[in-house]
Formats: C-alpha cells, structure tokens, sequence
C-alpha cells in the first residue's frame, strides 16, 4: 500500500517525536492511535490509547531528537512495522536516551493508524 512508505511512516514518526517536545503527545497519540493500540516502553509499561492521551501531554518534553536507520518491514496488505533507532535528550539529562523503535501501522478507514509501538533500550 502507497501510504506504508519509509518517507510517509518516518514522517509520522517525526511528527510524533515533535509533539514529545512540546508536550503534545497526548493529544497526537490519542489520533493517530487505533482503539486497541497499545505502547510498551522501556520500563515494562504497557499503556493503552486513552493512557497515552491522559499521560503524554504532561510528561517532560524532549528537547532534542534524532531517528537512524528506518527501515519498513511489510507485515500485510494494508500494514507495516516501521523500525529505527531513536535518540532523545532532555534538558538537564547527562545522558540521551538512547532506544530502538518499532512503530507498527496499519490502514483503517484510508488513514495510517498506529497499532502497535514498542521501544528496546540500547544498553550494549
């Protein structure tokens, strides 16, 4: 499918890491978020859509970000993983945050939604 393209999903995911760093990835999320899509992050949190929309706006944003080494990964017709890794920093911390990402979208309705998000910390 046409809108599962790197460019279109890595987009995506910039526009998401954008609104991480200014404080509305909750409301972001909370749209592009299918209704059973969930998000496990690093310290073995697993949060729901409305949990993402409650809890991401008021986090600390990032304040700096950079995505390497995106690849798509075909998982259907009308689905695919987005993989790459992330590093973010926040004002304050000495060391970035460093994560792989792997962001798993699908087409509902004509519109790229995400499924499916889950971040592997780099600790090797």
């Amino acid at each position: 499918m046409s809108t599962l393209t790197t460019d279109h999903l890595l987009a995506l995911e910039h526009r998401g890491w954008d609104a991480l760093c200014s404080s509305t990835g909750g409301s972001f999320y909370g749209e592009l978020m299918t209704p059973e899509a969930v998000m496990i992050l690093v310290n073995g949190m697993v949060l729901d859509r409305a949990t993402v929309a409650r809890s991401l706006d008021e986090s600390p944003p990032w304040s700096s970000y950079s995505l390497t080494g995106a690849r798509v990964v075909p998982t259907g017709e009308r689905s695919a993983a987005l993989v790459y890794t992330a590093t973010a920093s926040r004002q304050g911390d000495e060391t970035p945050f460093v994560a792989l990402m792997a962001s798993h979208y699908c087409v509902v309705d004509g519109e790229t939604r995400l499924a499916l998000y889950q971040q592997t910390t780099v600790t090797h």
